[in-house]
């Protein structure tokens, strides 16, 4: 019987040589061949394991035969203990040998087993003398190794202890690929046991759930601890596959967050009219102070989605926000508004402008009619917040210019009626200085240029 291999639980092995010998004529000796591998003193107990004196069994565990010649050890011992193991207790039963075995100087019989190696298998065979098996395993490996083993020898008792001793102690990754290839010859009991660990219980979106899970602790806390948990959320959604769950993830927590930005600069705009004239200045302060910290909750899940490039639904959703971005176009207008949320405007120009830069990037193929509404319903509000803070705060300033090119390209691919009507509102971009909008100046090139060569193109045809 080859041990390389674990064998089904129901089956017995074949390969081991079962042979009548006497002591009478056959000269055993007291201890193993100088030249075999030694066993531990430890090992030689009067009366127990690899004790001669007592011994009504001989087995001989030699390593592959493809060796020549192939090592081995000699062990004697007790057909007693052996029989806790169901594949020796059948090799002893009457079906495969008659009569019955005398303690001391009578009868013996010879097995020979061959085995990959001689360590994981002593340790085994003597764990068979042993009545209390739940200090035998010291570690997984240590688990494994006699787990192969025990299995191979229906040594069931042992089974049970591995199953036991490692379904409560952590495992490496390669200790677990390693219970994974054992669970398939384990009982469904013990099987089960292992298995809940490795497999969600009963729940096929059970990843889907935790990864929203991390994605609500990330955007829910409060600083300065949210910074870390977005950062560690942020690695495990980039290590996450398969992508469309994490497309799945992102796209509701989006479309969440979204709404509850508008629900509250909704409230800002639209009171409730109960209350003095103090409660309600407090209440709408308060609206526009947690719209500013969902709005930034915003941003870092539209900064995962371009990351993650899985930013096509943000894109077409934030191309229908027509009422949204006019709503935004008003507040940054209004000085009140303005001096409550200062950092609201940045924040949803960023928003604003990642979205953009994915579709300009190629990242996002966005139909044409997204991309015009995009450009349509967020320039007006990209010139508020150009036109109604001066001087810009350097930061602010490199964001807008950035959007503005980013607005341009985008037009660069509309029909030309299109970008005809989008760049003409686009002329406030030159306001502060003339030198400063190379990007404004390319863009009418480029259409000038198309529009005389479609010209000359239609007269010369």
């Amino acid at each position: 019987m080859q041990s390389g291999a674990l064998k089904k639980r129901q089956r017995l092995g074949s390969s081991t040589n079962l042979t009548r010998i006497s002591s009478s004529n056959l000269s055993l000796p007291s201890s193993p061949p100088s030249d075999d591998p030694p066993l531990s003193s430890a090992l030689l107990r009067p009366g127990g394991f690899n004790d001669f004196s007592s011994s009504d069994v001989l087995l001989r565990l030699q390593l592959h035969p493809s060796l020549s010649p192939a090592p081995s050890i000699d062990l004697y011992l007790h057909s007693p203990p052996l029989r806790r193991s169901r594949y020796f207790s059948a090799l002893l039963s009457d079906r495969w040998s008659k009569g019955t075995f005398s303690s001391g100087g009578g009868d013996s019989l010879l097995l020979n087993l061959n085995v990959p190696a001689f360590d994981a298998h002593v340790s085994v065979l003597r764990l068979l003398y042993s009545p209390d098996l739940s200090g035998a395993i010291a570690s997984p490996s240590d688990a494994l190794s006699l787990l192969s083993v025990a299995l191979e020898l229906l040594f069931d008792d042992l089974i049970g202890a591995c199953v036991r001793y490692l379904e409560a102690v952590p495992w490496t990754e390669e200790e677990e690929r390693a219970v994974l290839s054992a669970v398939p010859f384990l009982n469904p009991d013990e099987s089960a046991v292992l298995l809940a660990r490795l497999t969600p219980d009963g729940a096929d979106d059970a990843a889907e759930e935790m990864l929203q899970g991390l994605v609500h602790a990330a955007i829910g806390g409060t600083e300065p601890k949210v910074a870390t948990v977005k950062a560690f959320v942020a690695r495990v959604l980039r290590d996450f596959s398969p992508r469309d769950t994490v497309r799945r993830v992102l796209v509701r927590v989006f479309v969440s967050s979204l709404a509850k930005v508008k629900e509250l600069l909704e409230a800002y705009w639209r009171p409730d009219v109960r209350g003095d004239r103090d409660e309600l200045e407090a209440k709408q302060r308060l609206n526009l102070h947690s719209a500013v910290a969902k709005g930034r909750h915003l941003l870092w899940v539209v900064e995962r989605m371009v990351e993650l490039g899985v930013a096509e639904e943000a894109v077409e959703e934030w191309s229908e926000q027509g009422a949204f971005a006019g709503d935004l176009e008003k507040g940054f207008r209004d000085d009140a508004f303005r001096n409550i949320a200062p950092g609201l405007p940045t924040i949803m120009m960023r928003c604003t402008c990642r979205l953009a830069n994915a579709v300009t990037a190629g990242e996002v193929l966005a139909a044409r009619q997204v991309r015009l509404k995009l450009v349509k319903d967020w320039l007006p509000v990209l010139k508020v917040c150009r036109d109604n803070v001066s001087p810009i705060p350097s930061g602010q300033k490199l964001l807008y210019q950035e959007l503005e090119e980013t607005f341009l390209r985008i037009i660069s691919t509309l029909p030309m009626s299109d970008a005809q009507k989008l760049l003409q509102e686009c002329l406030t971009f030159s306001t502060r200085n003339v030198e400063d909008c190379p990007h404004l100046v390319l863009a009418f090139n480029t259409w000038f240029r198309r529009a005389n060569g479609s010209t000359n193109n239609v007269d010369s045809a």
